[in-house]
Parts: C-alpha cells; sequence; structure tokens
C-alpha cells in the first residue's frame, strides 16, 4: 500500500537574486500542483499530503547582500510564506513543521516533515555548505540537509539527505560543472553515520553518498549541445525554441543534454543518480522576464534545472531504474519574475523492510557502482571557511559601495573616485595654501 511509502516532493527555482519579491504570495501551482491519475500507484497518492517537502533555491538574493551573509531576513520570509502555503493547500488541512534550513549567500534548502509523521520521529538532523565559485566562495556552491528517521521497532532506520545546489554558469564551462560535482560531493560532509556497534562505529566525515535516500537538486546549469550535423542545428534560434515546444522534438534532443550525457555516457558525474524524464516538460531556461512561454534567445533553450534521486535499494548496474516511483515532474510556466521556470517533483520511496527484520550495525547505505568511491577531502574545511571569508570581504566591500550609490553599485563606485578626487584636490589646495604663507 502507499501509505507504508513516504511522499517526499521536491520544488526548486532560480529567483534571480530578485529576494522578497522573486516569489508571488500564492505558490499553489509550485507547491501543490496538480497530480493526474495516469497511473495506479498515482492515483493512490492523489489525495494525499507528501510526508517531506524539500524547497530549494538558487539565486535567493542580490549578491552583495549574500555574500555579506545578509539572508536571515529573507529566508525567515520565504520559509513563513512557504508554511503557510503547504498547510493552506494541504488535501486535508494537515500540519507542517520545520525540520531544518540552511542558506549560503544565494543557495538556499529549507526541508519540513508532516507533524503527524515524520516531524514527530526525526532525528540527527544536520546541515552543511559549501562553496565552489571563485576561491571557493559561495556565489556558486551546495547546501545540504540531512537526517534520519528511525524504524518502528527503534531500529537506526534509515538517512535522508537533501542537497540544493547551483553549479557554474555558461554553455562553455561543462567541464568546470563535472568539478563543482566533484568538489560538493568531497567537502559537503556530515557527521559519521550511527552505529549500534562499536566495532562499526567511525569518527571520519561522511560524504552525500552516505544516505538511505539522496535527492540532488537545483539550477545545475547543464545545456543542450546539438550536433552540427543534426538537422535541429542549422534552425535559427526562433526557430529551434518553437521546435521545442513538441514533446517528440524535446524527446529527440534529449539525447543531447550534457548532464545526461555526464551521467549516463561519460559517467563522469552524478554516480548512482537517477531522474524522471525531464524530457516531457519545456525547457526551464532561459526565458524573457513577464513572459510565460517565450524565450529569451539570446541564450539556447536548456533544461538547467533538474532534481535527481537514488536509494539504497536500488541497484549499481541499472542507472535507469529505481525503486523510487517518480509521480510528477514539471515546470510551472506561470511563474514570470526570473529567466527560470520552477520545477517540482512528488517521489514515492520504497516501503521499508517488513518487521521484525535483520538489524544492522549501521542504517542502509546506496548501493555504488564498483569504480567509484567517493572521499572526504581532507581540506575541506579550509576551502570552505577560505570561500567564506572572501566572500564576506567582497560583500561589505560590495555593499559599501551599493549604499553610498544609493542603491547602485556602479554608481557607487563612481561616487567613490569622485570622492577620492575631491579629497585629493582639497588636500592639494591644502599644501598649496600653507606653502604660500610661509
Amino acid at each position: 500500500m502507499s501509505e507504508d511509502r513516504l511522499l517526499v516532493q521536491i520544488a526548486s527555482y532560480n529567483t534571480n537574486l530578485q529576494a522578497d519579491s522573486g516569489l508571488p504570495q500564492d505558490l499553489v501551482d509550485w507547491l501543490s500542483p496538480t497530480l493526474e491519475a495516469s497511473t495506479p500507484r498515482a492515483a493512490e497518492v492523489t489525495h494525499r499530503a507528501p510526508d517531506i517537502v524539500a524547497v530549494g533555491f538558487q539565486e535567493l538574493l542580490p549578491l552583495h547582500l549574500g555574500f555579506a551573509g545578509l539572508s536571515s531576513s529573507v529566508i525567515d520570509s520565504r520559509n513563513a510564506l512557504i508554511l503557510s502555503q503547504i498547510e493552506a493547500h494541504a488535501p486535508n488541512k494537515e500540519r507542517y513543521s520545520l525540520i531544518a534550513k540552511e542558506v549560503n549567500v544565494g543557495v538556499a534548502l529549507l526541508v519540513y516533515g508532516l507533524d503527524e509523521g515524520v516531524a514527530r520521529t526525526v532525528c540527527d538532523v544536520e546541515t552543511q555548505w559549501t562553496g565552489c565559485g571563485p576561491a571557493y566562495m559561495g556565489n556558486k556552491g551546495a547546501v545540504g540537509v540531512r537526517f534520519r528517521v528511525p524504524s518502528e521497532d527503534d531500529g537506526l532506520g534509515e538517512v535522508y539527505t537533501f542537497v540544493c545546489a547551483h553549479l557554474t554558469a555558461h554553455a562553455c564551462n561543462l567541464h568546470r560543472r563535472v568539478q563543482d560535482y566533484h568538489h560538493i560531493v568531497g567537502t559537503l560532509l556530515f557527521p559519521p553515520l550511527p552505529s549500534s556497534s562499536s566495532s562499526t562505529s567511525s569518527s571520519a566525515p561522511t560524504t552525500i553518498y552516505a544516505s538511505s535516500h539522496l535527492f540532488f537538486f537545483g539550477d545545475l546549469n547543464f545545456r543542450l549541445r546539438i550536433p552540427p550535423t543534426h538537422r535541429l542545428a542549422a534552425l535559427s534560434p526562433a526557430d529551434l525554441a518553437h521546435a521545442l515546444s513538441d514533446e517528440s522534438t524535446r524527446r529527440e534532443l534529449a539525447e543531447y543534454d550534457e548532464l545526461s550525457v555526464e551521467r549516463d555516457v561519460n559517467q563522469s558525474a552524478f554516480a548512482c543518480l537517477r531522474e524522471g524524464e525531464f524530457w516531457r516538460f519545456m525547457c526551464s531556461y532561459k526565458y524573457k522576464l513577464g513572459e510565460i512561454h517565450e524565450f529569451d534567445l539570446k541564450r539556447l533553450p536548456a533544461w538547467t534545472d533538474r532534481i535527481m534521486y537514488a536509494t539504497y535499494t536500488d541497484s549499481s548496474d541499472n542507472s535507469e531504474e529505481s525503486h523510487i516511483s517518480n509521480l510528477l515532474y514539471t515546470t510551472v510556466p506561470s511563474y514570470t519574475t526570473s529567466d527560470h521556470k520552477p520545477i517540482v517533483t512528488l517521489l514515492l520511496l520504497p516501503p521499508p523492510p517488513p518487521l521484525p527484520s535483520p538489524q544492522s550495525p549501521t542504517p542502509p547505505t546506496l548501493r555504488l557502482p564498483p569504480t567509484y568511491t567517493p572521499r572526504p577531502d581532507p581540506y575541506a574545511p579550509l576551502k570552505r571557511y577560505t570561500g567564506r571569508v572572501l566572500g564576506r570581504l567582497v560583500g561589505y566591500c560590495w555593499c559599501l559601495l551599493v549604499f553610498i550609490g544609493a542603491g547602485s553599485a556602479a554608481l557607487g563606485v563612481g561616487n567613490f573616485v569622485l570622492g577620492l578626487g575631491v579629497w585629493g584636490w582639497w588636500r592639494w589646495r591644502g599644501q598649496q595654501d600653507g606653502s604660500q604663507a610661509v
């Protein structure tokens, strides 16, 4: 029965640096999407509230405020709005509690649990952040939330890890995006998993892969790379954008999606992670501001915003199948304040093992390919805090320029240079007057 399986909703949105103005007040289209009962499994959960809701943001607020660490008011406002919306639109007016939130510069993650379920039993809640921008600053990077849900027989249960990421932009930076992912794996570290046996306990930090269920999502910035010999490569940007409105064309072009190629063909990143049929919805980027369906043709449309997942019962030999049922995976075109469209998915997790079950000394973790062993970066703390300190310095200076420029950093630079010039002239005049007096 589906009641034995947790229902997880994940939503992600690049809000284009707009802080509190980046979201409409009614989030029903995004946080309470209509689930068509197109399959028997979907029909079972059509009127069921999610057990866990994870909401991720990228470009949460203007960069100077993010670097300076001035995100508290924005994230608190988002938390209040999201919580009110998921409760207002829950099918039976269910109540939720915030399990954890984390923000680093413009990347943020909030995770909620159903009061009558997960929120009552969740434990070992941890948050983490890392930056992979220049000098490890956090304009690009990831934040994570990890927690454990014990089993009904008070066993160790299962570990859930949610990661919201924002990887390097621009079509020419494919290699950097792959590097970003591996940097996140090596530096977004959590405490060791709990153990019921002293022989299996460890003090070493663990990567995101030390999870029973892993969810990785955000603005990953992977693009479409259409070969020059393809029949659609000769189309003008406008004609290509029009062609993408056809699902069969999107399915054809999906094999040239950079993320899919790196994950499934080259196997250079995102080991063991699965994904729904992203080609069924329109590309999430890049749109004209204020427009529902019109692309900004300065960029080739692409599925830059993605949601991936894995569970410990998934085979390491078959990357296409998962024991997680993907019930919904789509964009929300009606949001027009950003050049991205928000995305949302509903995932039905596999049922827990029957009770009584053999007790393992540690929670179950993902099955990884034998050729891949994620390793914690021994310099992770140094890299993370180097990036944070440099980011703070950049942020404070930038905020000062914005302040003296009446809201414009460019005008602030001009005012600063003008001020230096006036001060230099005044000092020179003082020296001249002093020499004449002598």
